[in-house]
């Protein structure tokens, strides 16, 4: 009886489990994106601080203006076509209590439709505050770990009135 090719299956299935359980968790690499991309029509970033992250506000991975400049270690997540976006990072010197954050009560948005490893399963429990800049955020923070997320909805000051009412002054800020 020829056990070779018993082997060499067993083999390929050993390979194909290691690499199913490795691939989420290794940094990001050419083969991972392509199957966030593929599978899940996803990608996501990684920048070291807040400074490393792109300026402009229409690039992809631009951070909103309320997070601190000294915030480190910050991952987005966001999906190939639309606004949604998760964002965690963790605080530095500067707190997270900009003119931009309502400590108040957060309107609901749900929790997003994004899949990262790094984002807590029941995080919609610990809302904190409503930040805004162009879209509205909702903010939890554990610790100096801060998450944030929009499904797109624009802040109620990046919306021009529905009613043909003028549109109210914008501050500088």
């Amino acid at each position: 009886m020829n056990r070779r090719p018993l082997f060499v299956a067993a083999a390929a299935v050993g390979v194909l489990a290691t690499a199913a359980f490795a691939l989420p968790n290794l940094p990001p690499n050419l083969v991972a994106d392509k199957i966030d991309s593929a599978v899940y029509k996803e990608a996501g970033e990684r920048f070291a601080s807040a400074a490393d992250a792109p300026t402009r506000e229409q690039a992809p991975f631009a951070l909103p203006s309320w997070i601190p400049k000294d915030a480190t270690d910050v991952r987005v997540r966001i999906p190939t076509s639309g606004e949604a976006k998760m964002i965690r990072f963790t605080l530095g010197a500067t707190p997270l209590d900009g003119p931009q954050c309502d400590t108040g009560t957060p309107k609901p948005m749900g929790a997003p439709a994004l899949h990262a490893k790094w984002w807590p399963d029941n995080l919609p429990e610990g809302m904190q505050a409503e930040c805004r800049g162009a879209h509205q955020y909702q903010v939890a923070v554990r610790g100096k770990q801060v998450y944030a997320w929009t499904d797109g909805t624009p802040s109620p000051s990046s919306v021009e009135p529905r009613d043909g009412a003028a549109p109210a002054p914008r501050t500088q800020g």
